[in-house]
């Protein structure tokens, strides 16, 4: 049998390997300085790019596509080639993936504080982003199967497995959820609308965690933990089990996200029954990979990478018994909109994520250097100070949830909400905020301690770029199943048809919840006082996400008695058909916004953007100083409404054509209420020409608009004389 030689290409995973540190430096250090902005609202005041709003998208994006991104593929290229017994299919399509990446991460780190964002969550970037995004995962695809189809190892082992399934899902996730129509070069408009945009972004929300966090998260781990502790993975039938029930199910849990909103009873339901199945593969994984380390465990109290190893499989299994458990509607109940789900999301991406890269790390900086660990104490003071970083981050987090769970919904013997005045909740979980903090400040020590000891490590080293490696060529591969051969052990050495079967079992889920919402009218009654948004008040809404209010600020009234009690009557599906995209939110920091339309004066709502604290002692809102005095920019407005009306939202050629005297007017309006209002002070314009700036009328600035915005909210309909009809008497 010949022997071939042929060289791994280690330069492409050190790449990788740096990105990963380095963005995981950034993006750690954003999401401190938020955790900050909580104690300190005012901390970053006046400067709209620093503003958390803007910030925290640009948190979560730096820290699961760029951190954790670069971590799968610096993981995923060196495993395959090992795996596969091969150099990646194209070097050129290798730096392709590497540097395309990196773009994409640079455009979001600066178009995001900027406030272009499509205000999805995990999928905030605006639609040229979109588009490189598939672009550069194809490419990474094509380099995967390209090595696949070229390798010298029969079978396919089960990590390879894992990143097939990352793969083809990632990439129909991605597509399905970006569609949108552009307006400009960075402004679009989701094609889907209210309750089907709800539906599709969670079944991408969810499943871009499930799919990006974790499938390829487990190929790692599969490929990792054997081989760190020098020992078989536990048991191969467990995988098989693990690997195709996970897949499978997985894609069908993203409703849970929902329970008790606007969404259709069916898909509630359907999401909590597969979401509680999900238990079991998911554990099913966890065993597999704790249980491969046994006989190893004098090794894991020696040996910091099968210490970060450990913990991050624990918190694995912590994570997914807590979503399952999430799911359940009497839980979801009190979890939803608080601080426990913030402690469930960190639990997840600070250990299971953030310790296996740490891990795969130090596994392999000294092997692509020739040399041992600068400094296992190090090593092993970073494994410490990360842990109890994650414990101080999520303790906290949780009582805060639990806190603020049993606060909104407590009564007085009246019948009336015994914490009305929704700061009172803020107040009383300050102290766990700044604990928070503390935790994600000895989390990043962690980071840069690694930091350090990964450069000192590759000084004393001599990197090899090219490592020469040799296997057999492979064979002629039966088409035939061979006797005795078993029909999981055929199929690993056909990867197109394991391909075609992932494919499939992905895809089922996404249909049977995904098409009838989307295709079937009567799913969404709608209601026919509501009508579109004015030309103002769109602008206003543009403006809401521009600054991140969803982040903090929910739009969905659930059916509890707790919160039609503080908000005011349940939200309904058909409110929100001309809402492109849904703003139903998925945290309360500040309170719900879906009625409160008529509830403060257009004066309150100037003033508690211009200094949050003067209308709501306590408040940890920061100051939107920038809206009050910047002119509101209505030269794309008609081009806006045109993009609605191929949405669907009826807007006539007239309402086009007067878009902006529709403008002035209702700003005029706004205007005469702000100055005949005796609680508005008259400092707003001393500010500008104080400034030395241009003067600009009040009607025609960014305030006016986001109030006719909030005005709005929740006033399209009246409960005594509700009108339901289908979207067929429309």
């Amino acid at each position: 049998m010949e022997v071939q030689q042929f060289y791994y290409d280690n330069k492409i995973v050190k790449k990788f390997l740096y990105a990963t540190m380095f963005w995981g430096v950034v993006g750690m250090l954003v999401g401190l300085l938020l955790a900050y902005l909580f104690l300190f609202p005012n901390l970053t005041d006046g400067v709209s790019w620093l503003s958390f709003g803007r910030l925290r998208p640009l948190h979560t994006n730096a820290i699961i596509f760029a951190f954790v991104g670069n971590a799968i593929f610096a993981g995923v290229y060196y495993s395959s080639q090992r795996l596969l017994k091969a150099r990646m299919f194209s070097d050129k399509l290798s730096d392709i993936n590497f540097w395309g990446w990196q773009l994409i991460i640079v455009g979001a780190a600066i178009t995001l504080p900027l406030g272009y964002t499509t205000s999805k969550e995990y999928a905030e970037l605006e639609w040229p982003f979109d588009i490189a995004i598939a672009v550069i995962w194809v490419v990474f695809g094509w380099n995967l199967i390209g090595t696949i189809l070229k390798r010298r190892q029969r079978h396919l082992y089960v990590a390879i497995w894992f990143y097939i399934a990352t793969f083809v899902t990632v990439a129909v996730l991605h597509i399905f959820n970006s569609l949108e129509l552009p307006v400009s070069g960075l402004k679009s408009y989701s094609v889907y609308a209210g309750v089907q945009d709800a539906l599709v972004q969670w079944w991408y929300g969810h499943n871009a965690v499930a799919f990006f966090l974790t499938t390829p998260f487990l190929g790692l781990m599969y490929y990792f933990v054997p081989k760190a502790a020098n020992r078989p993975v536990y048991s191969y039938r467990l995988s098989i089990i693990h690997f195709w029930s996970l897949i499978f199910i997985y894609i069908w849990a993203g409703p849970h996200h929902l329970l008790y909103t606007a969404l259709p009873e069916w898909a509630q339901n359907l999401g909590v029954a597969f979401s509680v199945m999900l238990l079991m593969p998911s554990w099913g994984g966890m065993i597999n990979g704790l249980l491969t380390l046994r006989g190893a465990w004098d090794k894991v109290r020696t040996d910091p990478v099968l210490k970060f190893f450990v913990v991050a499989i624990t918190g694995y299994g912590m994570a997914t018994f807590e979503g399952p458990m999430l799911s359940l509607k009497n839980v979801n109940a009190i979890a939803h909109y608080t601080d426990w789900i913030i402690a469930h999301v960190h639990v997840g991406a600070l250990a299971w994520n953030g310790f296996l890269a740490f891990g795969m790390i130090y596994y392999l900086i000294p092997r692509m250097t020739k040399t041992s660990l600068y400094s296992v104490k190090l090593a092993n003071l970073h494994f410490w100070i990360g842990t109890l970083g994650i414990i101080m981050y999520a303790l906290p987090m949780y009582v805060a949830g639990f806190t603020q769970a049993s606060m909104w919904k407590q009564f007085n013997p009246d019948g009336t909400l015994l914490y009305g005045n929704f700061l009172e909740t803020v107040t009383e979980i300050m102290p766990m905020y700044a604990m928070r903090a503390i935790g994600g400040t000895l989390y990043i020590i962690g980071m840069i301690v690694l930091v350090y000891n990964i450069i000192a490590t590759i000084r004393k080293g001599s990197p090899i770029a090219d490592e020469l490696a040799e296997a057999a060529a492979l064979q002629n591969v039966s088409k035939h199943r061979t006797t005795g051969e078993g029909w999981h052990t055929w199929l690993e050495r056909k990867p197109v048809k394991l391909t075609i079967f992932a494919t499939i079992a992905i895809l089922i889920g996404g249909i049977v919840q995904i098409v009838p919402t989307l295709m079937i009218d009567s799913n969404i009654p709608t209601i026919s006082s509501v009508r579109p948004y004015t030309a103002l008040e769109l602008e206003g809404r543009d403006l809401y996400i521009r600054e991140g209010c969803v982040g903090c600020h929910s739009q969905m009234v659930r059916p509890f008695r707790s919160e039609v009690e503080r908000y005011g009557e349940f939200s309904k599906a058909g409110e929100f058909v001309y809402d492109h995209p849904h703003l139903w939110g998925s945290k309360r920091t500040g309170p719900d916004l879906h009625r409160v339309g008529g509830k403060y004066s257009d004066s309150w709502h100037l003033n508690h953007m211009y200094d949050p604290q003067s209308t709501s002692s306590g408040s940890i809102m920061p100051s939107y100083k920038w809206i009050i005095t910047d002119e509101l920019d209505k030269s794309m407005t008609e081009d806006k409404m045109r993009v609605m009306v191929k949405l669907g939202v009826p807007y006539t050629d007239a309402e086009i054509e007067n878009a902006q005297q529709s403008m002035l007017d209702q700003g005029t309006a706004i205007e005469q209420n702000l100055y005949s209002d005796p609680d508005f002070v008259d400092t707003y314009e001393a500010d500008k020409k104080a400034a030395g700036e241009e003067f600009i009328e009040m009607r025609n600035r960014e305030i006016v608009a986001l109030i006719a915005y909030l005005q709005r909210l929740g006033t399209d309909i009246k409960v005594k004389d509700l009108e339901v009809t289908t979207s067929q008497n429309q």
